[in-house]
């Protein structure tokens, strides 16, 4: 039951997160930050695309994945709609691995050693979900500052 209403969440917010990049105006807007920003809306995507496709996908799913996490932070330049494509992917892995946990995974300990202490998977996935809506948090304020537009209708609301 628990894996079944988180791979929801993560559905959920998966495809938020394809709504916001799909509400930014052009390109050159996804790569854009303001003073006081590192990131941009598009490394942020890049990044949780990383994050989710290597924790989950991998390491819980077995999905065969290496990880380039300096890239997510200094590559640019793709377009809305490869970033939709590789958001798209990242649902198709996420959610059917996270679905399929068992009781026993979810409270068995996560693979490798994270936040510094040994913890449940089950534990780990409500941590990334958190992390999953803190840069999706930052990439709605982003994109409403850089384009002056306000919020949009996102799934699930």
């Amino acid at each position: 039951m628990l894996a079944a209403e988180l791979a929801a969440l993560y559905e959920r917010d998966l495809i938020r997160l394809s709504q916001q990049i799909a509400a930014f105006p052009d390109t050159a807007s996804l790569w854009r930050t303001l003073p006081g920003v590192a990131n941009s809306a598009g490394n942020l995507a890049l990044h949780l695309e990383g994050n989710l496709r290597e924790y989950i996908g991998r390491q819980l799913g077995g999905v065969d994945y290496t990880r380039q996490r300096p890239l997510e932070f200094s590559q640019t330049g793709l377009t809305a709609d490869d970033l939709l494509s590789r958001i798209h992917h990242t649902r198709q892995v996420v959610t059917p691995v996270i679905a399929g946990l068992s009781p026993e995974a979810l409270d068995g300990i996560f693979p490798e050693p994270v936040l510094g202490t040994p913890i449940t998977s089950r534990q780990f996935l409500v941590h990334l979900n958190g992390h999953l809506n803190y840069h999706l948090g930052q990439i709605d304020y982003l994109r409403r500052a850089l384009t002056g537009a306000g919020a949009i209708a996102l799934a699930g609301l």
